[in-house]
């Protein structure tokens, strides 16, 4: 059963689905650190090539299942123009002031 985006419980994590989802790429940006890092599958990714390919010029939208670590670590159905749907994890680094620092994504 999907977990509607205003429900999750981690505000930054809640507006990063929603950024990803709207294809707001400004909103997307404001969420991060300045020096955030993420990484794909384990392997360290350049994050701005990364979410133009993944996110952005590839409609990218996320349907999350369910949430744990306060709702900074996510599975979820993740579907792209390239790639079609696949079920992924994602787990989230929020800084004090609730800007994201590192996210990291995979296959589960």
């Amino acid at each position: 059963m999907t977990i509607q985006t205003g429900r999750l419980s981690d505000p930054a994590v809640r507006a990063f689905v929603g950024a990803v989802n709207a294809h707001d790429r400004d909103a997307f940006l404001a969420l991060l650190t300045p020096d955030a890092t993420m990484a794909d599958d384990g392997t360290d990714r350049d994050l701005a090539e990364w979410i133009d390919r993944e996110i952005f010029t590839t409609h990218g939208h996320l349907e999350v299942d369910s949430e744990s670590d306060g709702g900074r670590a996510l599975l979820a159905r993740y579907s792209n123009d390239t790639w079609g749907e696949m079920r992924t994890r994602w787990r989230f680094t929020v800084e004090d002031d609730g800007r994201i620092s590192r996210f990291e994504t995979g296959q589960a």
